[in-house]
């Protein structure tokens, strides 16, 4: 259908050659004087007709600033979160939204990544939230807002499950979808020409943006897709169906844009239900009921074979279990998905060197360290071998490695001062099992420390270090 070329209303049908429509041959008849012309008043669906104020930009503006102050005051770095730091404040996880926790959907809208995430949302936000509210209304705007922001979450949940998503963006690409749609198909008072920038400013903010994610990586693209889709849509029938701000065509418009995200939801449940039993696996293990835990994680795994963070943590039950051979196959299956898995590679090494395989060991630890030169982890490891091999003058260097590289490294400096009572070093010793001691009391090592001090003479120490071994027994 034809449009006026002056203001951008729609021409009524079968109005051949016309370029112009009537209100605006009677308002430029009324502008040269014309007699007997009265300017016919026509407020257009579009025009500005509530106060300028946008109060609601000005309430979510405040919001984020607000969440991200409390976060900061909460000791949460505000150059750069942690990932877990984040999924405290609310930021959307697949395992956690899907266990239960669907108010992260909404809550991530609020959260942000850093000063420099924080300010460019904000900055955005400010000039499209201005223009949507000064278009929508003070009720719509939010709306569309806010069901935009739930739909970038469900498809960040849909597109990359396991990871941790956070940020306005999604809303914000939601309003530029909507406000896209609405210039490219709604009737406006404005000149064309104004409209025209308008959309065109809008159009290269939201292709530039996606353009940048695709490259930077680590921006969610995907709920900007989603946000930008959702906003399109809702754009397109707030403009088609209720451009008047009727208050039941407009509610039935955002009724159905819920109803929508609803069924989104609905399937991301249903698709991607294997994190739920992964995220109740997890939850079993840290509560050490390993037999429940091993049937959460066959039961994600059945669901979705590839999903290798679950075949990763039903390693670990069968290793809490002592069930070394089918730990053994769970974690060479990590492997061969993820070769760079530095854990998996940890984990196997010990079990072989538990089933007294050490060749098989060494060859793990090995390509460990290759893998990454300052992993303590595969120093340690290879240290292990060689100390079970009775090469202690071997192993005592791989555990100084370990040192070097962690110096808080678990028990490295006990298992240092075993190989070094090994080798006779007994001064050396004494100074790494009291090493030890430093980073907490252990019966073990206060008795070998005991056989150390004994070695050299020293009977009181030895008697001191006996006593408070026993102790800490009586104590567990």
């Amino acid at each position: 259908m034809a449009k006026c070329i002056q203001c951008g209303r729609q021409l009524p049908a079968l109005t051949f050659g016309k370029k112009l429509c009537q209100w605006c041959v009677q308002h430029e008849a009324a502008q040269r004087g014309e007699e007997n012309t009265i300017q016919r008043v026509e407020t257009a669906p579009w025009l500005r007709s509530e106060s300028s104020s946008m109060m609601v930009t000005q309430a979510f503006f405040a919001i984020n600033v607000i969440v991200f102050v409390a976060m900061a005051f909460a000791g949460v770095s505000f150059i750069e979160p942690s990932t877990q730091e984040l999924r405290n404040w609310g930021a959307n996880f697949g395992p956690l939204t899907l266990g239960g926790q669907w108010w992260r959907l909404i809550t991530c809208v609020f959260v942000h990544g850093g000063i420099l995430h924080i300010a460019f949302n904000l900055w955005c936000l400010w000039d499209l939230g201005a223009l949507a509210e000064s278009l929508y209304g003070h009720w719509t705007f939010p709306a569309v807002y806010l069901t935009t922001g739930v739909a970038a979450s469900v498809a960040s949940s849909i597109w990359h499950p396991g990871a941790t998503s956070v940020g306005a963006s999604g809303a914000i690409f939601g309003i530029a979808g909507a406000l896209i749609a609405s210039f490219y198909l709604g009737e406006f008072s404005l000149p064309r020409a104004a409209i025209s920038g308008t959309l065109r400013s809008v159009v290269m903010f939201a292709g530039y943006n996606l353009v940048f994610g695709a490259i930077w990586g680590r921006t969610d693209n995907a709920a900007h897709v989603g946000g930008l889709v959702s906003g399109l849509i809702l754009g397109a029938l707030i403009a088609r169906v209720a451009p008047d701000r009727d208050l039941i065509r407009r509610g039935g418009v955002l009724l159905f844009g819920f109803v929508l995200v609803g069924l989104g939801v609905f399937w991301l449940q249903h698709s991607r239900s294997y994190l739920i039993h992964a995220q109740n696996g997890a939850n079993l293990l840290r509560e050490r009921k390993n037999d429940q835990a091993i049937t959460e994680f066959q039961t994600a795994l059945r669901q979705r074979p590839d999903f290798v963070p679950a075949r990763f943590e039903l390693a670990r039950a069968y290793l809490f279990k002592n069930d070394l051979d089918n730990a053994q196959t769970e974690l060479q299956k990590v492997i061969a998905a993820t070769p760079k898995d530095e854990g998996a590679y940890y984990f196997l090494g010990y079990i072989y060197l538990e089933k007294k395989q050490p060749q098989q060991a060494r060859g793990i630890f090995d390509q460990l360290i290759q893998l990454n030169p300052d992993n303590p982890d595969g120093h340690a490891g290879r240290a292990a071998v060689l100390s079970f091999e009775n090469k202690y003058g071997d192993a005592l260097e791989e555990y100084k490695v370990a040192t070097k590289l962690d110096p808080d490294y678990q028990n490295v400096y006990y298992d240092m001062g075993v190989v070094q009572a090994k080798l006779k070093q007994y001064d050396d010793a004494i100074a790494s099992f009291l090493k030890q001691r430093d980073n907490g009391d252990d019966p073990d090592n206060e008795n070998a420390l005991a056989r150390a001090y004994e070695a050299k003479g020293m009977k009181a120490e030895a008697a001191e270090a006996r006593q408070k071994a026993a102790e800490l027994k009586g104590q567990k």
